[in-house]
């Protein structure tokens, strides 16, 4: 190894910030030109180092540390295509607000624009799916001053209001192997350069009393999605208005109590048309149901959005109130001041239907012997165990589990719901099963085709971690869209059945993870 360079000393400055700011998790491709960050990480006693051979699934499987820990992982990369196959996860950090800090590596100045290989314009690669950019160059001592606030904002910068993405591009000259000099004084206390104040707030008293007038005395219905109140919380509002819980699987809301099947609810019009609300109060993101977004702005109720960071997560338009309030807080304070509503039998109505559908989803699921995809789903949320965490793919899982499964207590959902891919979910589950505790991930056929790259080193990962694949030979959502009817079967097959005739057993078996192949409905939760 070469003396002291002042590239490594900079990568080892970024790691000790690092580790002071809390990060506990990296994850690093092979490659060249980001050797030094690549051993600064590798010699610290600090992040826990994930090596992977993909760059796109790196970069998901850093998104799930992050999805799960709530803290960001940090991605390492060397430059070129290298650095855009992280553009989906970057994506979907971005819009599911999830912190992440990419850091990819680059030729210096001089190497750009005369044909270097490896070599592409990586400024802002990202756009505006990023909270923050930074570029500082090529690492000299005379800058080694910021090399610690650099690091320390980037930690900031991810983790704020809301948290997201944050892309570091790092040049690097030759030698990119050396040892690091004398790191430039931390604070003394150990604490990061920077400290982030969350700038999360209450609700000012005029918007709370704007609230009140919204929902008091009014019939109604909670609608609780991701980032949403604690389930207790919701739950102890809504007995004092009167109003249903309507929450989908990621809103942590949906437990025995709440309102969990009503997309098959209203899909039945004299339901639907008879539990049209006066008030929709929405806590989070909108659920993935578009029969539920479709009734809600059918009805004419008014509508109240409340979320952490962006109270605009309002696809029809049509809120009459938004609020970027703590949710927690407001909904513990509207509880004490709103007076005691009077709509015991609006809301034991819904019970009574959430009931029925549940005995009606039971009583046909057992009725088929083999497996279908709503008892893989109704089987998938009962069988995990307390405590363990279900990661369900976007497309037809993500409905199944809203549609059919039973709601429970013990159960973390979570999905990459930002952007809707598919790309990326095993990946994504990796990641939160390396964040510690039993996991199960529930996808079909064509997203494991499409990662299931992400089991390359998997069995010596030490993950807890069952990954449920619903084979029916292509991409089923597409059966219940136009293009269905629309189209002559044999043109609908090939452009959007996609039929693959893989056998997505023995791939998985290629890896050296064990695989069970489950033929009949009633061995599907033993298997999990």
């Amino acid at each position: 190894m070469t003396g002291e360079t002042a590239a490594a000393t900079f990568c080892a400055a970024l790691v000790d910030e690092w580790t002071r700011a809390g990060v506990t998790d990296a994850v690093v491709t092979p490659g060249s030109r980001s050797t030094p960050l690549t051993l600064a990480l590798a010699a610290r006693r600090g992040p826990r180092l994930h090596v992977h051979l993909d760059e796109r699934s790196a970069a998901f499987c850093a998104l799930g540390l992050g999805l799960s820990s709530g803290r960001p992982a940090v991605m390492v990369t060397t430059s070129g295509t290298a650095a855009a196959e992280l553009h989906p996860a970057v994506v979907e950090a971005h819009h599911a607000r999830v912190p992440l800090i990419v850091a990819t590596a680059d030729r210096p100045a001089e190497l750009h624009d005369v044909g270097a290989p490896q070599t592409i314009d990586q400024t802002r690669l990202f756009g505006e799916a990023v909270r923050w950019f930074a570029a500082p160059g090529a690492p000299d001592w005379a800058g080694a001053g910021s090399w610690r606030s650099l690091a320390s904002r980037a930690v900031a910068e991810a983790t704020g209001s809301p948290p997201g993405p944050v892309h570091l591009n790092l040049a690097f000259r030759d030698p990119l192997v050396g040892r690091p000099g004398t790191l430039p004084d931390g604070r003394a206390d150990g604490r990061p350069w920077h400290r982030f104040v969350d700038g999360v707030r209450r609700a000012a008293t005029s918007e709370l009393d704007a609230v009140v007038e919204c929902v008091e005395g009014s019939t109604g219905v909670i609608v609780a999605g991701r980032g949403a109140p604690a389930a207790a919380s919701g739950a102890t509002l809504a007995a004092r208005l009167g109003w249903p819980v309507l929450a989908d699987q990621q809103s942590g809301c949906r437990v025995p109590g709440a309102v969990g099947r009503f997309d098959p609810l209203l899909r039945y019009e004299p339901f639907a048309g008879a539990h049209r609300p006066e008030v929709v109060l929405q806590l989070g993101a909108p659920p993935a149901s578009r029969v539920l977004a479709e009734w809600l702005e059918r009805s004419g109720a008014r509508h109240v959005v409340v979320d952490r960071h962006d109270p605009w997560l309002d696809p029809a338009r049509g809120a009459a109130l938004v609020a970027a309030v703590d949710p927690d807080d407001l909904v513990q304070r509207l509880g004490e001041r709103v007076e005691q509503g009077a709509g015991e039998a609006w809301a034991a109505s819904w019970a009574a239907a959430e009931a029925a559908a549940g005995a009606a989803v039971a009583e046909v699921v057992a009725d088929h012997r083999r497996p279908s995809e709503p008892g893989i789903a109704l089987e998938a949320v009962a069988a995990v165990p307390d405590g363990a965490t279900l990661v369900v793919a976007s497309s037809m899982p993500i409905r199944d589990v809203e549609w059919y499964a039973e709601p429970r207590e013990g159960v973390r959902v979570l999905a990459n719901r930002g952007a809707n891919g598919i790309d990326g979910v095993l990946s994504t589950a990796v990641g939160v099963a390396l964040d510690g505790g039993p996991t199960a991930a529930l996808l079909g056929d064509v997203a494991f085709l499409h990662d299931c790259g992400a089991l390359v080193g998997l069995a010596d990962r030490g993950v807890d971690l069952a990954v449920v694949v619903v084979d029916n030979d292509g991409g089923g959502i597409f059966s219940f869209l136009p293009q269905a009817t629309a189209l002559e079967p044999a043109v609908f097959e090939r452009l959007f059945g996609t039929p693959h005739g893989t056998d997505v057993a023995g791939i998985a078996a290629s890896f050296g993870v064990e695989v069970a192949s489950v033929d009949r409905q009633e061995e599907v939760g033993p298997a999990i």
